[in-house]
């Protein structure tokens, strides 16, 4: 199945030049996240899976163009497999997460099997000297992790993983040293201050590449281009290992963009063996 015959790339080409409230972008992300059972639930037990009122479930279908719910999810019928996934009733609770985290990578497949839109990224970080990287509170580690491995192969990388007033002194600073991108990890909960801070990016000129739970995230209006990467739900606290992969990936495409960097890898590692830096 190529990733524009999968029920989520449907569901995504549905919502695409709708203008959706808050509430309507949470069902819609909901219903991406269980594309194969979407068409087999109530719009009570859609309203219960995307954590809003019935209501809103019907008032979401009417701003999709459908006269209410039932016309709306027999579309989704018409369009998706003829029963809906399942899994085995054994797994337990933290199972169940593991297989919510694998059936998000297998999505991330599917959206990558157009390589596109992480290629014309990858250009974009690398043609930006610096390359500042922004990721706040849930999204820190993920900023950390890809600015620790660009910075081995791309000679100026600025991470800003702290929030606070300096921020925007260190995105004007990035600009006036000749940035022309910045790469920004966005998850939930979505801070207001990464929202605030895409949008002064935007201001100063930068183009944004984002790296988000989904297409529908805040964080979409300030992005010239965003990679979506669902997160696990089904614990206490978030994953996100899609998130992390897509990261690796965009790392891969940058590297391609820039010429030197298998050179830039060989030179690390002569310097590693010499100061014995790791353990065998």
């Amino acid at each position: 199945m190529s990733v524009t015959d999968s029920p989520a790339a449907r569901l995504q080409a549905l919502f695409e030049g709708h203008r959706l409230t808050p509430t309507q972008r949470r069902i819609a992300h909901s219903m991406v996240r269980r594309a194969a059972d979407v068409p087999f639930l109530s719009s009570v037990e859609l309203a219960e899976l995307a954590g809003v009122s019935q209501p809103s479930v019907t008032r979401f279908a009417v701003a999709l163009g459908f006269d209410g719910y039932p016309a709306l999810r027999r579309h989704l019928r018409e369009v998706a497999p003829a029963e809906p996934a399942g899994g085995p009733e054994t797994y337990n609770e933290y199972q169940q997460a593991v297989e919510a985290e694998i059936e998000n990578l297998r999505h991330l497949a599917q959206v990558l099997a157009d390589p596109r839109p992480v290629r014309r990224a990858g250009r974009l970080l690398a043609a930006s000297r610096p390359l500042p990287v922004l990721g706040l509170r849930a999204a820190a580690s993920q900023a950390y992790g890809f600015a620790y491995f660009a910075a081995k192969v791309h000679p100026d990388v600025r991470l800003l993983n702290e929030g606070g007033t300096m921020i925007e002194d260190r995105i004007d600073g990035a600009v006036r040293a000749g940035a022309s991108a910045l790469l920004c990890f966005a998850l939930p909960r979505h801070p207001r201050e990464v929202v605030d801070t895409l949008a002064y990016a935007r201001g100063a000129g930068l183009r944004v590449v984002t790296v988000a739970d989904s297409a529908f995230a805040p964080v979409a209006k300030h992005s010239n281009l965003l990679l979506p990467a669902a997160v696990g739900t089904g614990l206490a606290f978030d994953t996100a290992c899609a998130p992390m992969l897509l990261g690796r990936v965009l790392l891969e495409a940058m590297c391609d963009d820039l010429p030197d960097a298998q050179a830039r890898l060989e030179e690390f590692d002569a310097a590693a063996a010499a100061r014995g830096l790791f353990v065998d």
